[in-house]
C-alpha cells in the first residue's frame, strides 16, 4: 500500500533522520505501522511491521555479533554471547529510537496511542528492527549495517554500562565478598496503568547504595544498578570498582 502525500512528508522527514532515503518508501511505512493500526484499518496481516520485524532481528544479530567479535578478541563464547544479548535487548533498542524519536512517525490504533503506545519499549524495539528489515530490503545488507553501526553500535560503551547494570553490580559486590546480599525494594509508583512510574533502591545488605525510576520495574532497578556503581566509583571505597565496569568495555 502506497502512503498518502501527508504520510509520505511524515517518511521523508524520519529518512532524513535515519540518513538513508528508500527506493520503496512504502517498506519504510509498513516498518512503522503496528498491528492495532492495520487491524483498525482493515489491512491485511502482511501490511503490519511484524515481518519486517523478525528480518531485522536476524539482521541486527548478525551484525552485533561481528562486532563483538572483532572488537572483544580475548573474549569467550559465552562471554560474547552475553554482550550481544545486552546491545540488542529490548530496552537499548527502545533507548536508540527515542533518541531517533521514533515514536512520533509510529502509526498506531486509537486505543494503543491514547495508552502510551509511542513511548512503550516493546513497540519502539519493534519498529527499530522492522526500520533495519526495510532497510535491507529496499537497500541490501550493507545499507542496514550502516544503520545499525549508526544508531544501535554507537557510544556503546554508555549504552552497555546502563543496560547490564544490574550484572555488573552483582559483580562488583561479589569480588569484593560472597557474603554481601543485594536486594531491590520498590519505593513508589506512581501514575495511571498504562502510564506508571516505578522509582526503586538498590540495598547491599541493609544499606541503600542506589536509587533508580523508570517506566517499568526493571527499567528503575536498572537504572538504581548504575547510580550505585557510579556511586561506587566516585567514592573509590572499592578499588575493585573501576576495575570492573572496565573489564565490560
Amino acid at each position: 500500500m502506497r502512503p498518502n502525500k501527508k504520510t509520505e512528508e511524515l517518511l521523508l522527514t524520519l529518512e532524513r533522520k535515519i540518513q538513508y532515503q528508500f527506493s520503496d518508501i512504502s517498506l519504510l511505512f509498513r516498518a512503522l505501522t503496528h498491528s492495532s493500526y492495520a487491524n483498525e484499518m482493515r489491512l491485511s496481516k502482511d501490511k503490519n511491521n511484524e515481518r519486517l520485524e523478525f528480518l531485522g532481528d536476524a539482521v541486527l544479530e548478525l551484525v552485533t555479533s561481528e562486532y563483538v567479535f572483532k572488537k572483544h578478541q580475548n573474549l569467550s563464547e559465552g562471554e560474547l554471547t552475553k554482550m550481544r544479548a545486552s546491545i540488542v535487548c529490548e530496552q537499548t533498542l527502545s533507548a536508540c529510537a527515542r533518541d531517533l524519536s521514533i515514536g512520533k512517525f509510529l502509526f498506531l490504533g486509537k486505543g494503543e496511542d491514547a495508552t502510551g503506545g509511542r513511548e512503550r519499549d516493546s513497540i519502539l524495539s519493534d519498529a527499530m528492527e522492522a526500520i533495519i528489515g526495510a532497510i535491507y530490503l529496499d537497500g541490501g545488507f550493507t545499507n542496514a549495517k550502516e544503520f545499525i553501526r549508526n544508531f544501535i553500535l554507537s557510544d556503546l560503551d554508555n549504552k552497555e554500562l546502563f543496560f547490564d547494570s544490574k550484572t555488573i553490580l552483582q559483580e562488583i559486590i561479589q569480588n569484593e565478598s560472597n557474603k554481601h546480599k543485594i536486594k531491590y525494594k520498590l519505593i513508589s509508583e506512581d501514575g495511571p496503568d498504562h502510564n506508571k512510574t516505578f522509582t526503586i533502591a538498590v540495598y547491599v545488605d541493609n544499606e541503600e547504595i542506589g536509587c533508580g525510576v523508570g517506566r517499568t520495574k526493571k527499567a528503575a532497578e536498572q537504572e538504581a544498578a548504575n547510580q550505585a556503581i557510579r556511586k561506587l566509583q566516585s567514592k573509590k571505597t572499592y578499588e575493585f570498582a573501576k576495575y570492573a565496569v572496565d573489564e565490560r568495555r
